[in-house]
């Protein structure tokens, strides 16, 4: 039982934690409200319990024997959050009572944010080398692993969305809401310019 507590303690603290997708999380629930954020919360969640299920199923002996894996999902991953940064940048800014033309980001966006995000992958590799890896049977315990990881990513996500969506009483003015999405999208571009350093 202390091992489950463990991989609990651990998946939450990675879900809670500021990151690319959470960020994203907070724009779209200050944009848009939490219920429209929900998409990316989902995406987002079920990409990362896949992501620790690959992980547990591969990866490891994968990037064993290709090595240069590691530095191309980085590259990816990194490219495409600056990507979504510079939508988050971009995005029109409308007044009060009006209508917003752009969307929140999708179920397949939040998919690919978390699949693409260097965090998510380097977190999932430390869990199921701490939680799974050393366990028998392993298969039980990376099952156990990707339902906790799920759930507490799914609040955690979920917990920045609202977040987002209870500070956007503050950002009704359009020069306000301008000036979170730039800070969001600096946040998300900084967070990514890290795993670079």
């Amino acid at each position: 039982m202390s091992i489950f507590m463990s991989m609990l303690v651990f998946a939450f603290i990675g879900a809670i934690s500021p990151g690319p997708v959470n960020i994203i999380a907070t724009g779209a629930g200050a944009n848009y409200g939490f219920r429209q954020a929900l998409p990316h919360v989902v995406g987002a969640s079920v990409s990362y319990s896949l992501v620790v299920l690959t992980t547990g199923l591969a990866l490891n002996a994968l990037l064993y024997w290709l090595p240069s894996l590691t530095e191309l999902l980085k590259y990816l991953g990194g490219a495409f959050l600056l990507y979504l940064a510079l939508k988050i940048a971009l995005s029109p800014v409308v007044a009060q009572g009006e209508q917003v033309l752009t969307k929140p980001p999708s179920l397949l966006q939040g998919a690919l944010a978390q699949g693409l995000n260097p965090k998510a992958w380097l977190v999932a590799m430390s869990g199921v080398s701490l939680f799974v890896s050393t366990q028998h049977p392993a298969w039980l315990y990376l099952l156990v692993f990707c339902c906790i990881s799920l759930i507490v990513c799914l609040a955690g996500v979920g917990t920045w969305a609202a977040i987002g969506s209870l500070i956007s009483r503050y950002l009704q003015l359009p020069t306000r809401m301008r000036a979170f999405n730039w800070l969001m999208a600096l946040l998300l571009a900084a967070s990514v310019l890290t795993l670079f350093v």
